[in-house]
C-alpha cells in the first residue's frame, strides 16, 4: 500500500509520454507535405462515387447470375368436371368425373432467349465497369485540380511576397527625401498607397488560399496546408502522339463501347423472341371415393407465327438503336480525338509561354522596376517605379494564372488512360 502513489507518479509519467509523442507525431502529420499522386491515390481510394460505381457493380454481377435461368414452377389448385345442372348440380360427389386438381407448370423459355438474357446481363456489367473507370478518371482529374488550384495559389502568394521589401524600401526613400527637402509629400503617399494595394493583393490571395484549401479537403477529408514538390508539367507521363492513337482505350470513350455492346445485347434478345418457348404442366386428380385418381401431362409451345408485325418489328427497332449507338459512338470518337488534340496544342501553348515568362518578361519587369528605382533614389522622378511596379505584379499574376491553366491542361491529359490501380 505504501508504493501505491509512486506507481502512480510513474503511471501519469508514462501516459503524458505517450501522449506528448502521439501529439507530436500527429503534428508531423498534419504538416506532412502531401505530393499530387498521394493526393489523387488517397483521394481515390476514399471517393463516395467510386464506392456507388463499385455498388452498381456488384448489382450487375447479382442480376447476371440469376439471368437465363428457368423462371419459378407455378402450383395450381382446381376442380374440374363439376356439374352446374341437372340433379347433382354443384355437387361433388355426384357426378363421377369431377376431380379435385393439384398440378405444377413450368415455363421454359427457348435456349436462344436464355442466352441472349446472359449477354445482356455480361454486357450491363461491362457497362457498369466502365462507368467506373469513367467516374474514376473524372475524379482524379477533379483531385488533381483541386490540388494545382491549391498549389498556384501558393505559388501567387510568393510571387507577391517577393515585392514587399522593395515596396518598403520606395517607402523609405521616398520619406528620407521628404525629410532632406528633396523629394514631395505626394510622392511618399503614393509610395504608401502602392505597399497598401500589395498588401490588398496578399489579402486577396489569402482568401483563395483558404478556399483552395478547402477544395482539396473535399477530396482528401483532412485540411492540407503543406503540398509536396509538383511534378514536371511540362513533360506528360504518356507521349502526345500515343494518347492521339488510344482514343479508344481512354476512360470517356470505354462507356460508349459498352453502350453499343448493350445494344447489341438487346438486339439478339429481339432475335431469340422468334424461337418458341415450351411449357410443361402435371396435374393430379382425385375423384370420389371408389374411383380410381387421374394424372394429367400437358406439354405446351408458343407459336411465333405471326411476326411481320411483332416480333420482326422488335428486331427492326433493335438494329435502329444499335445503328444509332454505332453512329454517335464514331461521333464521339472524333470529339475524344479533337478534344485531345486541342488540349495538347493548348497545353503545348503554355509551357511555351510560361518559358517566355521566365527567360525574358518576368526578368525584365523587375529589372525595370529596379532600375526605376534606383532612378528615383539618384534624384529622378517616382512615376516611373510606380508604374514598373503595376506592370510586374499584373505580370505576375499572369504568370501564376498561366501556371495553373498549364497543369490543369496537364491533369487532364496525364488522366485520360485508366490505371490498373483503379480496377474495382
Amino acid at each position: 500500500m505504501l508504493c501505491l502513489p509512486s506507481a502512480r507518479r510513474g503511471l501519469a509519467s508514462g501516459l503524458a509520454v505517450v501522449l506528448a509523442w502521439v501529439t507530436v507525431t500527429a503534428a508531423y502529420a498534419a504538416e506532412a507535405p502531401v505530393s499530387l499522386e498521394q493526393a489523387v491515390r488517397q483521394g481515390v481510394t476514399q471517393a463516395p462515387l467510386l464506392s456507388a460505381r463499385d455498388a452498381d457493380i456488384e448489382a450487375a454481377r447479382d442480376e447476371a447470375m440469376r439471368a437465363g435461368r428457368l423462371p419459378d414452377p407455378s402450383l395450381t389448385f382446381g376442380i374440374s368436371n363439376y356439374p352446374v345442372t341437372g340433379p347433382g348440380a354443384f355437387s361433388v360427389d355426384s357426378d363421377t368425373m369431377t376431380m379435385r386438381t393439384v398440378g405444377v407448370t413450368q415455363t421454359i423459355p427457348s435456349h436462344a432467349a436464355r442466352e441472349a438474357d446472359r449477354r445482356f446481363a455480361d454486357a450491363q456489367i461491362t457497362a457498369a465497369t466502365a462507368d467506373r473507370a469513367a467516374t474514376t478518371q473524372n475524379v482524379r482529374e477533379q483531385i488533381a485540380d483541386a490540388w494545382i488550384e491549391l498549389w498556384a495559389v501558393q505559388r501567387k502568394r510568393d510571387l507577391l511576397i517577393a515585392l514587399r521589401d522593395e515596396s518598403g524600401l520606395a517607402v523609405k526613400l521616398t520619406q528620407a527625401r521628404l525629410r532632406g527637402g528633396e523629394g514631395s509629400a505626394s510622392d511618399a503617399l503614393a509610395a504608401r498607397a502602392e505597399a497598401a494595394s500589395l498588401d490588398n493583393r496578399l489579402d486577396g490571395v489569402k482568401a483563395e488560399l483558404s478556399a483552395a484549401q478547402a477544395g482539396l479537403q473535399r477530396w482528401l477529408g483532412e485540411p492540407v496546408t503543406t503540398l509536396g514538390e509538383a511534378p514536371d508539367f511540362g513533360r506528360l507521363p504518356v507521349a502526345p502522339a500515343l494518347l492521339e492513337q488510344a482514343i479508344d482505350r481512354q476512360a470517356p470513350m470505354q462507356a460508349w463501347q459498352a453502350r453499343e455492346a448493350l445494344a447489341e445485347a438487346a438486339l439478339t434478345q429481339a432475335r431469340a423472341a422468334k424461337h418458341p418457348d415450351w411449357s410443361v404442366s402435371a396435374s393430379y386428380g382425385r375423384r370420389a371415393s371408389g374411383l380410381s385418381d387421374m394424372v394429367m401431362l400437358e406439354v405446351g409451345v408458343s407459336l411465333p407465327l405471326f411476326t411481320r408485325n411483332r416480333q420482326d418489328r422488335g428486331i427492326s427497332a433493335k438494329q435502329a438503336q444499335r445503328d444509332a449507338v454505332q453512329a454517335a459512338h464514331e461521333d464521339a470518337r472524333r470529339a475524344q480525338r479533337e478534344a485531345v488534340a486541342r488540349a495538347v496544342a493548348a497545353w503545348q501553348g503554355w509551357g511555351d509561354q510560361l518559358q517566355r515568362y521566365r527567360d525574358t518578361l518576368l526578368p525584365l519587369d523587375h529589372d525595370r522596376a529596379k532600375t526605376a528605382l534606383a532612378g528615383y533614389r539618384g534624384g529622378g522622378d517616382l512615376q516611373p517605379w510606380l508604374d514598373a511596379r503595376r506592370d510586374e505584379i499584373e505580370r505576375r499574376l499572369a504568370y501564376a494564372d498561366a501556371l495553373a491553366a498549364h497543369a490543369r491542361l496537364w491533369a487532364a491529359l496525364a488522366y485520360l488512360l485508366p490505371s490498373t490501380e483503379d480496377a474495382p
